[in-house]
């Protein structure tokens, strides 16, 4: 049960009070046998819910996450890790869609470990978003249990403070005098202190003298900024949120955006060169401009058609902007192989019959190539080829190396030949009892456009919380929150101050104030 610790005054403290509520006069043996109460002033020695007795399991979260060095040590966690993230690029950035196979090849016992431990995804990873609420979560309750009080404290100060307070102040003076002179002083004291823009209370015999209180919010407005801040980028975890992603249109193809209902259709890459005065053979072209037209698509979750929403050029540092979706020109490849043309010949003639194109994008296993009278059907298809324990896999799903299987099938026939198609060369070898032969008659080229996709509705928020902890900064970094208590007592005149830092500032406007009222302040004590 908790207890109150009553103070000379009458005043009940809660228990953890430092220096009492309504007089200030230290309630510790510890504190009283200071020179100084300075530290203690901090929170003007109010109780704060994490240095009372715990009562609850709350009260042990509440005092672990109030801990200034469990939120520093939590940072710090947060800084190593994201610093671990950068020394192997992230899944997003590497040029394959196989990461396991890609970190082990490309770095060895290094990059499968990194891998492993999931450092290749981290920022996308349940432990950092873990990391990321706990520091959050650290500054709410840091904040709550130390404003709270504050705020208390600095609301209902009381002028006439106990002698044994003021007197252990960073600042203080005292002098022995009459009654009737020292309220003299006083008076004179408080006229200079409202020349320098001091608010004054009186009470009686005592007064209170204050500015720049402002400048003690300044920590928990930051507080508040870096909350927002923190609020926002975890926002990025919630779907539809935050995107960021590349993609790559051919032109003429229609590619849905990653993660939304929308497509994109490239209907023409421009690129122009600058006109540098040599030929193409002895000065390569620099790019002077480069730029995809480009439609927006939506489609319709019930029919699944295309309605067009959007048209516009993107360039260079001008993105296509259609809602919260930006669409960035980052790259571009020019003469890209979209399909081939092959030709069909009768190997013993040496007859070309014709040619009939596939299209390497989209290659449908049902689809059949009429030339002639043949029928020729894509029994399987293979991107990027490779053979791996002697069998044909595929690497990727670009088709840096494409290799087919057709059937090559004469009308009436239940069953054709098979013909191996490397790169575009038939592999006769493997077929030598074929009748035709598939060869490359020509490649299809076309440009294509790297897309940078980006989707951040959370950006607001972030803007907003880097704002206000601009202003904190503004408040806490300007002002001083300076305060000057003077009483009369039966032996004389008892002044003392304190500010929140810049005491040398402090002094010397106190030794000036002195000056303007006709008395003077002893030098600090070495």
């Amino acid at each position: 049960m908790i207890v109150n610790s009553k103070c000379e005054c009458g005043h009940n403290n809660p228990v953890g009070t430092i220096l009492c509520e309504y007089c200030g006069k230290p309630l510790e043996k510890s504190v009283r046998e200071k020179t100084s109460i300075e530290r203690e002033m901090r929170y003007e020695g109010k109780a704060r819910r994490s240095l009372r007795a715990p009562a609850s399991p709350f009260d042990l979260v509440w005092n672990f996450f109030s801990s200034v060095k469990v939120a520093i040590t939590l940072i710090v966690v947060t800084l190593v890790a994201a610093a671990i993230g950068t020394v192997l690029p992230q899944e997003r950035f590497i040029p394959s869609a196989d990461p396991v196979t890609y970190y082990a090849e490309t770095y060895g016992f290094w990059g499968k470990l990194f891998y492993q431990l999931g450092l290749t995804d981290m920022y996308n990873s349940w432990w950092f978003f873990l990391l990321i609420s706990s520091i959050g979560v650290s500054l709410v309750v840091c904040s709550l249990d130390r404003v709270i009080p504050l705020w208390k404290a600095l609301s209902n100060q009381q002028v006439a403070k106990n002698p044994e307070f003021i007197r252990k102040q960073g600042i203080s003076h005292e002098e022995t005098l009459p009654r009737e002179e020292s309220i003299e002083r006083m008076n004179r004291l408080a006229e200079a202190l409202e020349g320098k823009h001091y608010r004054i209370r009186r009470e009686e015999e005592a007064l209170l003298a204050e500015k720049g209180r402002i400048s003690r919010w300044g920590p928990y407005v930051n507080h508040v900024g870096l909350i927002l801040f923190l609020f926002g980028v975890l926002l990025r975890y919630v779907p539809g949120w935050h995107l960021q992603e590349t993609m790559w249109v051919r032109e003429g193809q229609i590619a849905q955006i990653p993660e939304t209902d929308l497509f994109v259709k490239n209907e023409k890459f421009t690129m122009e060169t600058w006109d540098t005065g040599t030929s193409s053979e002895e000065k390569p072209a620099i790019p002077k401009k480069f730029q995809t037209d480009a439609v927006i698509f939506r489609e319709d979750p019930k029919t699944g058609t295309l309605t067009e929403v959007h048209r516009q050029s993107i360039l260079v540092n001008e993105p296509l902007k259609y809602g919260d979706l930006l669409l960035y020109q980052a790259d571009y490849r020019m003469g890209v192989v979209s399909g081939l043309t092959l030709n069909v010949t009768e190997k013993t003639s040496g007859r070309q019959i014709g040619t009939f194109r596939v299209d390497l994008y989209d290659l449908k296993p049902d689809q059949v190539f009429r030339v002639g009278q043949l029928e020729i059907r894509p029994l399987e298809y293979y991107p990027d080829f490779a053979l791996e324990n002697g069998r044909p896999v595929t690497k990727s799903r670009e088709p840096n190396r494409p290799a087919f299987i057709f059937e090559v099938r004469e009308q009436g026939q239940k069953e054709g030949e098979r013909s191996w198609v490397i790169a575009g060369q038939d592999l006769g070898e493997l077929a030598k009892d074929n009748r035709y032969e598939i060869g490359l008659a020509n490649l299809n080229l076309v440009n294509s456009s790297g897309l940078l996709v980006r989707v951040d509705k959370s950006l607001p928020i972030i803007f907003v919380g880097g704002f206000i902890f601009f202003i904190g900064l503004i408040m806490g970094f300007w002002w001083q929150h300076r305060r000057v208590w003077i009483r009369v007592t039966d032996g004389g005149l008892v002044v003392g101050a304190h500010t929140n830092k810049n005491w040398f500032s402090l002094r010397r406007e106190l030794e000036r104030v002195f000056a303007d009222a006709g008395m003077t302040l002893p030098p600090a004590s070495k």
